[in-house]
C-alpha cells in the first residue's frame, strides 16, 4: 500500500539521502588518495585497494540484497545498512594504518550495497503505481548526481580540511537517515523459515568478487602478465557457471533468476550495463583530462561539473512526469543516448587551449542526456516485476550498472594506455631535421633559452626537453579524445537494444500487497 502526504515525502528524502551517501562514497575518495598515501606511508599500488576493496564488497552484496531484505525485513535490513555504513565511516576516518582503512572500507562497501538497492525498493513501494516514473526520477537524482559530485566534494574537503573528513561527514547524515527510517519507514514481513543457501552466497562472493577485482586491478597489473589476474579470471568464469547452476537447481536461491522471464527486465540489465559504462566511464576520464592535462585543480574540476549535475537534478522530475503521461520510455532513452554521444563528440574536439567555459554546454548536454537515460531505463527494467521480485530486480539492476561502470573504467584505461603508445609513435615521426615545422620550433626554443643566459649546449638540451613535453601533451590529448569517442560510440550503437523492450503507454510497477 502506497504512502501519502508528508510521510511519503519524508520517506522519499530519507532513502534518497541514504543512497546518495553510498554513491558519493564510490568516488569521493579518488581525489584524496595522494594525501592518504602520504599520511599512512603507503605505496601507490597498495593505496588503490582503498577504492578496490569498497567496489568489490559493494558489487558482491548488491545481487543478494533483495534476499537479505526479504529474510530480515526490508526496513530492518535498510536500517542495519545505514548504521553499519555510518560506523564504518567513523572507523575509516580514525584508521591509523592502511590495512585498517582497507578493512573498514570493505565493511563500508558491504553496507553500502544494501543501501542502494533497498532504497530503490522502498521508494517503489512508497509511491502509487501510476506515479512510478516520478519515484524513479527522484531516486535517479542520487544515482546519477552522486558519482558526479563525489570527486568535487572530496577535492574541496581535502583542500580545506583533511582527508579523514571525507568519512566523518557521513556520520551526521547517516544518523539522521537512521532516525527517519526508524520513525517513518513501514515494516515488511520477514521470511525466516526458508533455509539459507550458503553455497549460493559463497559462489556469488567468489564469482562477482573475482570479476570486480580483475576489472579494478587488471590494467595496473598489465592484465594477464600477473598470475593472480589469470587465476581470478578462471575463478570468475567457473564461479559464475557454478553459481547460476546452483541458483537454478535450489528451491531457495539467493538470487531468483526466474525474474529473467520478463523480457523487459532481461533487456534492462543490458541497458543498465551500458548506462553504467557511460556514467562512470565519463566521470572517470573527464577529471583526469582536466587535472593532468589542462592543469585544473580538483575544486575547479568540480565547479566545471556542477552545472551539468544541476541540469540533471532539474530535469529528473520532468522526465518522471513525461513517463506518467504515457510518453514511451524508449523514445526518451534514445534521445538521451544520442545526447551523450553529442557530449563525447564535443569533448573529442578539445585542444590544449580549451578553457573552463568551453565545457559548459557539453556538460549541460550530458546532464540532460543522463536524466533522459536513467529514469526511462530503470522504469523499463522494473516495469513487470511484482512483490518480492522488486527487491531482487533492484539489486541485480544496480549490480549491472556498477559492473558496467567497472567495465567502462577498465576498458577506457586500457584504451588510454594502448593509444598513448600509438599516438606517441606517430608524433615522434615528425621530429626529424627534414621537418620544417619541427626545426623552426626547435630553433626558436634554443634561441629563447640562450637569450636567458644558457650556453648553446644547455639550450639545446632544454629545447629537446621542451619538445618532449609538447609531444607528451599532444599524445595525452589525442588519447583522451579517443576515450571520449569510444564511450560515445558504445552508447550510440546500444540504441537498438531499447526497442527489444515492449512499449507501454502507462509505466506501472506492481508493489507488495502489504
Amino acid at each position: 500500500m502506497a504512502e501519502t502526504g508528508f510521510k511519503k515525502w519524508i520517506i522519499t528524502i530519507t532513502v534518497i539521502v541514504a543512497s546518495l551517501l553510498e554513491l558519493i562514497d564510490t568516488t569521493i575518495v579518488n581525489v584524496s588518495l595522494p594525501d592518504i598515501q602520504g599520511n599512512l606511508g603507503a605505496t601507490l599500488e597498495d593505496i588503490a585497494w582503498v577504492v578496490t576493496g569498497y567496489a568489490v564488497a559493494n558489487v558482491i552484496i548488491l545481487p543478494m540484497s533483495g534476499w537479505l531484505g526479504g529474510r530480515f525485513g526490508r526496513k530492518n535490513y535498510f536500517l542495519t545498512s545505514i548504521v553499519v555504513f555510518t560506523i564504518a565511516s567513523f572507523l575509516c576516518g580514525n584508521a591509523t594504518s592502511l590495512n585498517e582503512l582497507i578493512a573498514f572500507r570493505i565493511i563500508q562497501g558491504l553496507a553500502g550495497g544494501g543501501l542502494i538497492s533497498t532504497a530503490q525498493a522502498i521508494l517503489l513501494e512508497t509511491w502509487p503505481r501510476e506515479q512510478i516514473g516520478t519515484a524513479t526520477a527522484l531516486f535517479g537524482l542520487g544515482a546519477v548526481v552522486g558519482p558526479t559530485v563525489g570527486p568535487t566534494i572530496g577535492g574541496y574537503i581535502t583542500d580545506h580540511l583533511a582527508w579523514r573528513w571525507i568519512f566523518y561527514v557521513n556520520i551526521p547524515v547517516g544518523a539522521l537517515a537512521a532516525f527517519c527510517t526508524i520513525t517513518f519507514v513501514r515494516e515488511t514481513p520477514k521470511d525466516e523459515k526458508k533455509p539459507i543457501d550458503w553455497w549460493g552466497i559463497a559462489l556469488l562472493a567468489v564469482a562477482v568478487g573475482s570479476l570486480q577485482t580483475i576489472l579494478e586491478k587488471g590494467e595496473s597489473e598489465d592484465w594477464f602478465a600477473k598470475s593472480y589476474i589469470l587465476v581470478l579470471t578462471i575463478t570468475a568464469i567457473l564461479g559464475t557457471i557454478l553459481f547460476i547452476w546452483r541458483e537454478l537447481s535450489t528451491d531457495h536461491p539467493i538470487v531468483n533468476f526466474n525474474i529473467m522471464r520478463h523480457r523487459s527486465f532481461t533487456v534492462g540489465m543490458f541497458t543498465s550495463f551500458i548506462l553504467g559504462f557511460g556514467l562512470y566511464g565519463s566521470v572517470f576520464v573527464f577529471p583526469i583530462f582536466c587535472q593532468n592535462l589542462l592543469g585544473f585543480s580538483p575544486q575547479q574540476t568540480g565547479e566545471i561539473l556542477f552545472p551539468g549535475g544541476l541540469c540533471t537534478i532539474i530535469m529528473m522530475p520532468f522526465i518522471g512526469k513525461m513517463l506518467n503521461k504515457g510518453i514511451p520510455a524508449q523514445f526518451m532513452a534514445t534521445v538521451g543516448m544520442f545526447l551523450f554521444y553529442v557530449f563525447t563528440h564535443m569533448l573529442s574536439k578539445s585542444t590544449l587551449s580549451t578553457g573552463i567555459n568551453d565545457f559548459f554546454w557539453p556538460l549541460v548536454i550530458r546532464g540532460v542526456g543522463m536524466a533522459l537515460l536513467f529514469v526511462p531505463l530503470t522504469t523499463l527494467a522494473m516495469a513487470d516485476l511484482t512483490g518480492p521480485e522488486i527487491g531482487q530486480g533492484s539489486g541485480l539492476n544496480n549490480m549491472m550498472r556498477q559492473l558496467g561502470g567497472s567495465f567502462g573504467i577498465a576498458a577506457l584505461t586500457t584504451i588510454i594506455h594502448v593509444r598513448q603508445g600509438f599516438h606517441r609513435s606517430n608524433l615522434l615521426t615528425n621530429i626529424n631535421p627534414y621537418n620544417t615545422a619541427f626545426t623552426q620550433r626547435f630553433d626558436q626554443y634554443v634561441h629563447n633559452f640562450m637569450a636567458k643566459g644558457n650556453s648553446l649546449l644547455d639550450a639545446t638540451h632544454m629545447a629537446y626537453m621542451a619538445i618532449e613535453g609538447t609531444v607528451l601533451k599532444q599524445t595525452l590529448l589525442l588519447t583522451y579524445d579517443d576515450a571520449y569517442w569510444v564511450s560515445g560510440l558504445v552508447m550510440l550503437f546500444s540504441i537498438p537494444l531499447l526497442y527489444l523492450q515492449p512499449f507501454r503507454r502507462n509505466m506501472k510497477v506492481q508493489t507488495d500487497s502489504h
